[in-house]
């Protein structure tokens, strides 16, 4: 391995997309924001860095083309590339998910503003699962249509794509809940009633008891 290269999580992402098929750097940022952001968000210039990062490992190869009046470099995944994405899928995963969002923040800070503030994040966490689910269902939907890019990748994208659609139905029906909660506390957040039901909700979960 060249010094100094190290593949990370992103590299193997990138890996995947080269196994389905070649793709410039700027084809695989837009892949990866289409396909993979709802689950893997990385900033736009570490993912221009990357696939340069694959051919230094020996992963991949880059071509010049010319398209139209322009040139571009395409990447392809190599032999080693294969073999180091297939090793690296022998392993589950670690850390286990994790969840980044500024609304639950806001929720958690809203003491310090006004019962307005919270309520307009929580319906802007609302709109944000509904329109998720619309987008959700529309890529549903070209699959079973026939319409969808990459149709034999079809199963394992059911298996993500349910996953993320199941968590914004959950997000929504949290902010229905949320919604209906805040609006019935008092303007001062300073002093709020505990809501126990939700508390036995939680506990109710608990997989040691069942």
């Amino acid at each position: 391995m060249p010094r100094g290269q190290t593949p990370t999580t992103t590299s193997y992402a990138m890996l995947g997309l080269l196994a389905v098929r070649p793709w410039s750097t700027y084809e695989l940022t837009n892949q990866i924001r289409r396909s993979l952001a709802r689950f893997w968000p990385r900033a736009s210039s570490k993912l221009y860095e990357e696939p340069r990062k694959l051919v230094a490992l020996g992963y991949a190869t880059a071509e010049s083309q010319n398209q139209g009046r322009r040139r571009r470099t395409v990447y392809t995944i190599t032999e080693d590339g294969r073999r180091a994405l297939a090793a690296w899928l022998t392993e589950p995963g670690s850390p286990p998910p994790a969840l980044e969002s500024e609304q639950l923040l806001r929720v958690f800070l809203a003491d310090n503003g006004t019962k307005g503030d919270l309520l307009r994040t929580i319906e802007a966490t609302r709109r944000w699962a509904r329109e998720t689910a619309a987008v959700d269902a529309a890529i549903a939907r070209s699959y079973l249509e026939g319409d969808a890019p990459f149709p034999d990748r079809a199963g394992l994208n059911t298996l993500v794509g349910r996953y993320l659609s199941d968590m914004s139905a959950a997000t929504e029906r949290w902010a229905d809940w949320a919604g209906e909660v805040v609006a019935s506390w008092p303007d001062d957040l300073s002093d709020l009633p505990v809501e126990t039901e939700a508390l036995r909700d939680v506990v109710a979960r608990d997989p040691r008891d069942r």
